[in-house]
């Protein structure tokens, strides 16, 4: 089972310092969220997780060996990644579109192998948009394209995978599909880290919280013992209703406090 390990990891972009002194271990069998308010530095830890951006001390392992150090198609091979705010521009099939997921294993101008293609359709099939591989991707809607996106993350058959904002302009009902989907893949003992801004959706399908705070790790641990009254009035200023449907944990802000 692949593992991440952050060491006492400091990120600047530019001459700001974004991160300091994060330290966390990961490893699948749960799905893990990275929360925090705007700028507490949650999409500069997924980037510096996967070796986009250069700490300017610490470091992060993957399997024990620097992701830092590692070839860029072994990263990606290693760990894949669902970037925020994805537009698409190319006019291209659905299926062609989750085919680019397998990059990372082609040489240059080799083509698709049998293992290439049953990953692309194991992802379709995973994602629900196995019906839609034929369609022009550009014509998808919200909920379809964000599928569409994760199918192709899921073609690399990374045994980790990154999603940084993945819920951004989906309707609630899409919302929860997605998180459905990457608490699936997590309880089949993928890694999945997921950056969120949701707190009821956080608190609902994540099994660890990682609560960033002006770039430090203030909490880590299960939904309710990070989202407590006194972290929520501390990171955030509000304050939250906490119940619960049908056995599922609810928490819904209710003000600022």
């Amino acid at each position: 089972m692949v593992t991440i390990r952050i060491e006492a990891l400091d990120v600047a972009l530019g001459d700001r310092r974004v991160l300091t002194g994060i330290d966390a271990g990961m490893e699948g069998g749960g799905l893990i969220g990275v929360i925090g308010p705007n700028g507490a530095g949650k999409s500069t830890l997924a980037r510096a997780m996967l070796g986009l951006l250069k700490p300017l001390s610490g470091r992060v392992l993957l399997d024990g060996a620097e992701v830092g150090t590692l070839r860029p198609a072994d990263r990606a091979r290693a760990i894949a990644y669902l970037p925020q705010g994805q537009t698409l521009h190319w006019p291209l099939s659905v299926e062609r579109l989750v085919a680019l997921g397998r990059m990372p294993h082609l040489a240059p101008f080799s083509r698709l192998s049998a293992a290439d293609t049953a990953a692309i359709e194991a992802a379709m099939v995973a994602t629900g948009t196995l019906d839609l591989r034929a369609r022009d991707a550009t014509e998808l809607s919200g909920g379809e394209r964000a599928r569409v996106m994760l199918a192709r993350a899921l073609a690399v058959e990374a045994q980790a995978l990154i999603a940084d904002e993945p819920l951004a302009s989906l309707d609630p009902s899409h919302q929860m599909e997605m998180m459905e989907l990457l608490a699936e893949r997590a309880r089949a003992g993928m890694l999945v880290v997921v950056v969120l801004h949701d707190l009821t959706m956080a608190a609902r399908f994540c099994d660890r919280l990682l609560l960033l705070s002006q770039g430090l790790l203030v909490a880590d641990g299960p939904p309710e013992a990070v989202l407590t009254d006194a972290a929520l009035a501390e990171v955030y200023g509000i304050t939250a209703w906490r119940g619960a449907a049908d056995g599922t944990p609810l928490l819904v802000p209710l003000g600022r406090s």
